[in-house]
């Protein structure tokens, strides 16, 4: 009989999906593939070379401290003054199997039974599911289109309860692609002062901002940057997302000394070798692939954008940030995952249900493969939607 705790859990739809498209693609079938939340850029040279020197000399395959080795964690330091203006020493950073695992940890040291999590929805998946996991409770606010689908303090002051332990903030978010600007984020700031609510804000797609500035939590006021766990990493912004790097960063010392507990008696330390590797990414060694990365993403969103928009029965809001469309087809289908699978076994195109994102009637594409496909898929999927029920 397995665990209560892991009864809990609901398997990625996006996971799902990925893994049911590269099994047809696997047999011969013709399938384009919407559906990764991966760029399609080879990782940088400059992180390769890094990783390869640390393998030939010897220091790669040794362990480190639990939280990282001294380098990557001023590394870290200094990515988050240079590009957010935030002060952390490396005693208040911790490095991570990939920001899942960064999320992990993090509820899993601060929740206890019945604590409440705020979470806006539409929702990156794995959200309330590592709530639950943890024993908290996803307290699940549908936000609006109009306000591109973020969490607005009037929204927050609304469901604030004695229960509240946390916020889930996701800039820019997925799958909307929404980036809170610097007064919104002050805003829910002054909704938190006097509670003991901390602040979880998700900044894995920072770099891939297309309106504006992407501004960090943290940095907002005083009182933000001491209730806010900063999590970010190099999956997206860095192409590394096989390489697993992810980090927390707050200041709060009895919660970096338990995450590190929890973290020497399960995963120890992440790989040596990406330690390595991740330093000149930190150290912004990068800085000109991730400008075209994030170049070439802004030419697919807007192509992909129009193309979606001219489709009859389906509507999108343009993202400001990351590489998802969260695409409105319930004029089409309310059920999202009915919606899919007939996409993926009629049209040979994978996308993710909206279901797991907490919003039915809507389905996700990621952008983040070659404009080539990202024509063809979309005009597979505006087929599809033609005799869709015909």
């Amino acid at each position: 009989m397995l665990s209560n705790k892991v009864s809990l859990l609901s398997e990625s739809l996006t996971i799902a999906i990925t893994t049911k498209a590269k099994k047809m693609a696997a047999a011969g079938v013709d399938v384009v593939s919407l559906s990764a939340g991966e760029p399609d850029f080879d990782t940088p040279r400059k992180i390769k070379e890094a990783a390869i020197a640390a393998i030939n000399g010897g220091s790669g395959g040794k362990y480190t401290p639990v939280a990282g080795g001294m380098e990557v964690l001023k590394a870290v330091a200094q990515k988050l003054k240079r590009d957010n203006g935030l002060d952390y020493t490396p005693d208040q950073i911790i490095t991570n199997v990939g920001a899942k695992h960064s999320l992990f940890n993090v509820f899993q040291c601060l929740l206890n039974e019945g604590d409440e999590v705020i979470i806006g929805s539409p929702f990156w998946v794995t959200y309330p599911e590592i709530v639950k996991f943890s024993g908290g409770v996803p307290l699940i606010v549908e936000t609006k289109a109009e306000n591109k689908f973020k969490l607005t303090a009037d929204e927050v002051r609304a469901v604030l309860t004695p229960k509240t332990r946390a916020l889930v903030l996701n800039s820019p978010s997925n799958p909307c692609g929404g980036v809170y600007t610097r007064e919104e984020l002050k805003a829910i700031g002054e909704v938190l002062k006097g509670t003991d609510v901390y602040v979880v804000s998700d900044e894995i797609y920072e770099k891939l901002t297309y309106v504006g500035e992407f501004v960090a939590t943290a940095s907002v006021s005083e009182d933000l940057f001491k209730r806010t766990v900063t999590i970010n990493g190099l999956s997206k912004c860095g192409a590394m997302p096989g390489w697993r790097f992810g980090y927390t960063a707050c200041v709060d010392a009895e919660l970096n000394a338990a995450m590190r507990k929890l973290q020497s008696q399960s995963t120890s330390n992440i790989s040596s070798i990406v330690q390595a590797g991740a330093v000149p990414a930190l150290l912004g060694e990068i800085e000109e692939d991730v400008a075209y990365m994030r170049g070439e993403f802004e030419k697919r969103r807007d192509f992909a954008t129009e193309a979606v928009n001219a489709i009859d029965g389906l509507s999108v809001v343009k993202p400001d940030g990351a590489f998802y469309l969260f695409v409105d087809c319930s004029a089409v289908e309310r059920d999202s995952v009915k919606f899919c699978n007939a996409l993926l076994d009629e049209a040979k195109v994978a996308c993710v249900p909206g279901v797991g994102f907490g919003k039915d009637g809507f389905f996700r594409i990621s952008y983040a493969c070659s404009i080539e496909n990202l024509k063809e898929g979309i005009g597979r999927i505006a087929k599809f939607v033609a005799g869709y029920g015909k």
